[in-house]
């Protein structure tokens, strides 16, 4: 049924959309979308924020979004705590080691069961709603993650070797969206359990992508870790690691942070790191003039390398 144009302008008006509002918008972003056609994107979904249905969507729609203005986004997805959850039904107790999971044999099917048969379904599905984009793939599928053994104590628990970035360049190439899961496999073919927030950053460096996103439960780099609102907007590679040494970057933001600056140093333009709770936040940070979380370079603009 048609809507007559005042209903529609009333409706759009009691949303706090006017009309006026959604043509700045539209005329800011143009500007970055015809300054990132054809950019790589890599983006890191954790499993806290596939937890909440409404967020899974709304992501979704930014990568449809993101691929239908010409980039090319690539997601890296994690799963700790559908991991967890699946454990603790079968009643293997999970045991933490520095922050990661203690992986035996049993964990580690468990693992790839749910990142590559669950959660990197329910992406793929949630993203070719809109259309036949996304094809999944965990790091061992076509040599995509060389791994090698972290430490004998964590069990069977891997750090990226090497990126082969073939499969996922001939997907780009047919406009597809590559959805990883964050397993990797040895030489000798030893699949390993690899964190996924390492695979995005040694991803995207190794793809030279513009952005390497990373979506957190924060909305940031904070200034003051018991402060929300103090979101540092930007930093260097120099800014992160001077904040690790003096230990105001610790626990959970480590991983994070670390990721961050393998892939700059590695080939990515930018790092970001977001809150992936907030709706659309990839549009926001990617197509507004302000952004909405921390952006990290390896210099600030005008500074020499």
């Amino acid at each position: 049924m048609d809507v007559a144009p005042h209903q529609t302008e009333k409706a759009i008006t009691d949303r706090g959309y006017s009309p006026e509002l959604r043509t700045r918008a539209l005329l800011e972003a143009l500007p970055y979308i015809q300054r990132f056609r054809g950019a790589v994107i890599v983006v890191k979904l954790g499993g806290n924020a596939m937890i909440d249905d409404e967020v899974l969507t709304t992501f979704a729609e930014d990568i449809v979004m993101l691929r239908s203005v010409g980039l090319r986004p690539v997601v890296v997805h994690g799963g700790g705590p559908q991991i967890g959850e699946l454990l603790d039904r079968l009643g293997k107790k999970a045991e933490f080691r520095d922050g990661l999971r203690v992986t035996d044999a049993e964990t580690l099917d468990v693992a790839r069961m749910v990142l590559v048969g669950r959660i990197g379904r329910n992406i793929i599905g949630r993203i070719n709603v809109h259309g036949a984009y996304a094809v999944g793939m965990s790091g061992e599928d076509g040599g995509l993650i060389r791994a090698k053994l972290r430490d004998p104590a964590l069990g069977l628990v891997g750090d990226v070797a090497s990126v082969n970035t073939g499969i996922v360049e001939r997907l780009l190439s047919e406009d597809m969206i590559p959805v990883v899961s964050s397993i990797g496999s040895d030489e000798d073919g030893q699949a390993l359990n690899i964190n996924a927030d390492t695979v995005a950053g040694a991803l995207g460096g190794a793809l030279g992508a513009e952005k390497v996103v990373f979506l957190t439960d924060v909305s940031g780099l904070l200034a003051d870790i018991d402060d929300p609102s103090s979101t540092i907007a930007q930093a260097t590679v120099a800014d992160l690691e001077a904040g690790m040494a003096a230990g105001t970057i610790a626990g959970g933001m480590v991983p994070k942070v670390q990721s961050c600056i393998e892939a700059v140093r590695s080939g990515a333009a930018s790092a970001h790191l977001l809150d992936g709770r907030v709706p659309h936040v990839l549009l926001l940070e990617l197509f507004t003039d302000a952004g909405i979380g921390t952006m990290i370079t390896a210099q600030r603009a005008g500074e020499s390398p």
